[in-house]
C-alpha cells in the first residue's frame, strides 16, 4: 500500500515502501525518481546536437512509446535515463518498470541486460549504411 506524504527536506511527494528513509519522520518511504528533477525550479541551459545513433528496432519502440506516455520526447527520456544512470540510481518506479514490461511484450523485445554489448546486426539490418544505401563515414571505427 502507497501513501503519499510530503518530507520537508525534499519539499516533493514521496510514497511509503518497504525502503528506509534518512529522517526519523519517515521511517518507510521510497522516492519516485522519475520526479527528482522537480523539486526545485532550477533550469539548466544546454546544447543539443542532432545524432544518428543506431539502436535496435524493438528497443527504440519501447523507448517512443514509454516517451509518449509520459508526454516526453525521446532525447528528454534518454537523457534521463543517461543522468539517473550516471548518478548510479534507476531512472523508474515500480509502476514504470511493469509498464516497461507490458511495451517490451507487446513489441516483442526479449533483450535484457545480459545482451548489452552482445548484439549483432542481421543481414537485412543494413549494418553501417544510411537510409540512403551508402555507408558511413564512421563505419569500420572500434
Amino acid at each position: 500500500m502507497r501513501v503519499p506524504l510530503t518530507c520537508p527536506d525534499e519539499g516533493i511527494r514521496a510514497y511509503v515502501s518497504r525502503a528506509i528513509c534518512a529522517r526519523p519522520c519517515f521511517r518507510l518511504r521510497t522516492v519516485v525518481h522519475w520526479y527528482h528533477s522537480m523539486k526545485n525550479n532550477h533550469k539548466y541551459v544546454v546544447e543539443r546536437v542532432q545524432t544518428g545513433v543506431r539502436i535496435e528496432k524493438r528497443l527504440l519502440k519501447v523507448l517512443r512509446a514509454f516517451a509518449d506516455f509520459h508526454d516526453l520526447s525521446l532525447g528528454d527520456l534518454l537523457e534521463g535515463i543517461v543522468l539517473h544512470a550516471f548518478h548510479g540510481k534507476c531512472p523508474f518506479d515500480r509502476d514504470s518498470l511493469r509498464r516497461i514490461r507490458e511495451l517490451k511484450k507487446f513489441y516483442g523485445l526479449e533483450l535484457d541486460s545480459s545482451a548489452s554489448h552482445r548484439l549483432t546486426e542481421s543481414e537485412s539490418g543494413g549494418a553501417g549504411k544510411n537510409q540512403s544505401g551508402k555507408k558511413g563515414r564512421r563505419e569500420g571505427i572500434a
